[in-house]
């Protein structure tokens, strides 16, 4: 098993202290198994790579371990690839030009710190062709993760990053006080924006009552671990986004893709207002505590 960073400095530390940093709190004891390198070219013949990169990365880092020679790439990241605002898969099949049979995505209600600690954690495995999808969660899997095929990578991929945006919304909703019927509600209402979006784009609906789905958009915003969901309640607290950000310590993926899943519901003429408010909140122009009453004021319309 090989490891990849970019600082070799910080593979040195991780060597000498035989520790891996899962979260500011949280560590597991290196893996015996483990070789780490920060030479990217030595991940080229692997039979699996898992990338869990921010997606903004993507664009930049990956060409430099191409051509992978064999294997499958999987990826991790509940992001939108800035450049071309497509999901990784759908720029690692474009830019990369990798077969989607190559190509994978897991993903699912679970938290770094709790995949370290071994609790019973439930993810889908998804790529174009189930073979492979099936392939990945074999390899996965142990006593304590279990790994859901599907054949809609776009679906699971769309989940993952649709549902840091709800999460926004539902940790401001929290700071402000409103409660748990506010939550809920924004919740369902949150999972209606991203199944008409996703369906929008090609994604299967049923993929977005799943794990990839409804199960994180739960976590992601009730569980204060989430980065999503800590940004949203500090916005909603009054903090500034610039400070918000520069503390946090790492990638809040709903901020940067909040603006790009706006634009792409507007090109599709979806109607997703809980995005929308989002978006204007980052943007200074309206407070959180407006978020609520626009919603509440809209013209009536039937639920489904």
């Amino acid at each position: 098993m090989l490891g990849w960073h970019r600082d070799e400095a910080h593979l040195a530390a991780m060597r000498g202290s035989k520790t891996l940093a899962i979260t500011k709190n949280c560590t597991a004891p290196l893996p015996e198994n483990l070789k780490t390198t920060s030479d990217l070219a030595q991940c080229r013949d692997s039979d699996i790579t898992i990338v869990a990169l921010p997606a903004s990365a993507w664009s930049s880092v990956l060409p430099s371990m191409m051509p992978l020679a064999r294997g499958i790439m999987v990826s991790a990241t509940k992001g939108l690839e800035k450049s071309s605002n497509t999901t990784p898969l759908t720029w690692a099949k474009e830019a990369l030009k990798l077969p989607a049979e190559r190509l994978c995505v897991i993903s699912g209600p679970s938290f770094a710190k709790d995949l370290a600690e071994k609790t019973p954690i439930t993810l889908v495995s998804a790529s174009s062709e189930l073979t492979t999808a099936k392939e990945v969660a074999t390899i996965l899997a142990s006593e304590t993760l279990r790994l859901y095929p599907s054949n809609d990578p776009l679906g699971v991929e769309l989940g993952g990053i649709l549902k840091n945006v709800i999460a926004l919304a539902v940790g401001m909703s929290d700071a402000l006080g409103y409660g748990p019927s506010t939550r809920a509600a924004l919740i369902t209402r949150g999972l209606a924006e991203m199944t008409r979006l996703a369906v929008a784009l090609g994604a299967q609906r049923q993929t977005l009552a799943g794990l990839s789905g409804l199960g994180d958009l739960v976590m992601t915003s009730t569980d204060d671990q989430s980065r999503n969901r800590a940004v949203g309640l500090r916005l909603g607290r009054g903090e500034d986004l610039k400070e918000i950000l520069s503390s946090l310590g790492a990638t809040a993926e709903g901020v940067s893709s909040a603006a790009l899943v706006e634009e792409i519901a507007k090109s599709r003429s979806v109607d997703a207002p809980i995005v929308s408010l989002v978006v204007k909140v980052l943007k200074g122009e309206i407070a959180p505590k407006d978020l609520a009453h626009t919603l509440m004021t809209r013209p009536m319309r039937e639920e489904f």
